[in-house]
């Protein structure tokens, strides 16, 4: 077969062992590689920031290391074609150097991620609410991050390509939150990649809300297999008792009956579903309001405080962090009425007495 098609490289769907790559290359005199190692070269086209090179590097390493021993032994027999010139190597030295660059490199993650967790503590103190895009692989979601937010990052019908995160603050109905763009999921993701891309996905395990968006314009029966693996994915990385709007994306590909067919089969099966076009923006103002119902509720109130510097200083901190809907002056006095979620009213009470002001009027908002 590789003689008649000109083959360049074999594509083996299950996981080799390092003699079934080994002898299967001597065979047909050209490189054979497993479905991980295929996937960890879609990945190494992607990729574009640091962590998530880091990460891709943690995959592969972890993929060696096992079969280190063996395929340098193999690689000494007689070099194989495409076989990652490994025959330089003593084993225990190429062993020990492959656990010398997996530590190095889960320190420098580990800093990464110490980094990512002072940016998500500061933005709970400023009371952001945090809503995390996942799904499968070229369902949307980057089509759709860039319809909510008005951006213009990367979109393409290839495998992967969101390989790292991109937040941004964005205001839904009055309410600010911040959205996360985070990498696609497939069917059989190696145990090992999830575990090297745990920093990047535990941006969905802090989340308050996780849209997980599928491509509803696929036959029932790939869109039901997709979303199971999607579910199962993410209670693999840890997610409990998030909760999660189906976003079905692309039902600009259906007509209006195919589409209520399709709802009717994922009925009881997909979560919270909502029907919407990403690319183009049909149904986000439903997706909004459903965003919106599954938030911490906001809760209204009015402020009384006298007009004067460190007044005017919290009112500034009020308007980059809270919903400032009226403002008042009257004589020495100024009226405040915002909206904002419970623990960030909680933090500025004290300071409200502290100023010689009152709260009143509370009352629970959207």
């Amino acid at each position: 077969m590789v003689e008649n098609v000109k083959a360049e490289k074999i594509i083996i769907d299950n996981k080799l062992k390092p003699v079934q790559a080994y002898n299967l290359a001597k065979l047909t005199g050209i490189e054979v590689i497993d479905r991980y190692r295929l996937i960890l070269e879609i990945f190494a086209k992607r990729v574009t920031s640091k962590e998530a090179k880091l990460q891709i590097r943690l995959a592969e390493l972890q993929y060696q290391l096992p079969r280190a021993r063996e395929s340098v032994r193999l690689a000494r027999m007689d070099e194989q074609p495409g076989f990652m010139g490994l025959g330089q190597y003593e084993i225990d030295i190429y062993y020990d150097h492959v656990k010398r660059q997996m530590t190095q490199i889960k320190q420098e993650l580990q800093k990464i991620r110490e980094k990512r967790d002072l940016h998500r503590t500061r933005r709970l103190d400023l009371g952001f609410s945090l809503i995390s895009l996942a799904g499968y692989t070229n369902a949307g979601k980057s089509t759709l991050f860039n319809s909510l937010t008005k951006e213009s990052t990367l979109v393409g019908p290839g495998l992967f390509t969101t390989l790292s995160t991109t937040t941004r603050r964005i205001k839904i109905d009055g309410r600010r939150v911040l959205i996360t763009d985070t990498v696609g999921f497939i069917d059989r993701l190696p145990l090992e990649l999830i575990e090297a891309f745990h920093s990047t996905l535990e941006e969905t395990i802090f989340s308050d809300l996780i849209l997980l968006i599928m491509d509803i314009s696929e036959p029932i029966s790939d869109v039901k297999r997709k979303l199971r693996v999607c579910l199962d994915t993410i209670r693999d990385i840890g997610v409990i008792g998030i909760p999660i709007i189906t976003v079905l994306n692309k039902i600009d590909l259906l007509t209006d009956k195919t589409l209520n067919v399709k709802l009717k089969q994922l009925d009881d099966f997909a979560p919270n579903p909502i029907p919407v076009s990403a690319k183009k923006s049909v149904n986000l103002k439903g997706l909004a309001n459903s965003i919106i119902g599954f938030l911490e509720e906001y809760i209204i109130i009015t402020l009384t405080l006298p007009q004067n510097s460190d007044s005017m200083s919290l009112l500034s901190e009020l308007y980059n962090q809270a919903d400032v809907t009226c403002v008042n002056y009257c004589n020495d006095e100024m009226t405040v009425k915002l909206s904002a979620r419970p623990s960030f009213i909680g933090k500025i009470q004290g300071r409200i007495m502290e100023l010689g002001g009152n709260q009143t009027n509370i009352k629970h908002g959207i």
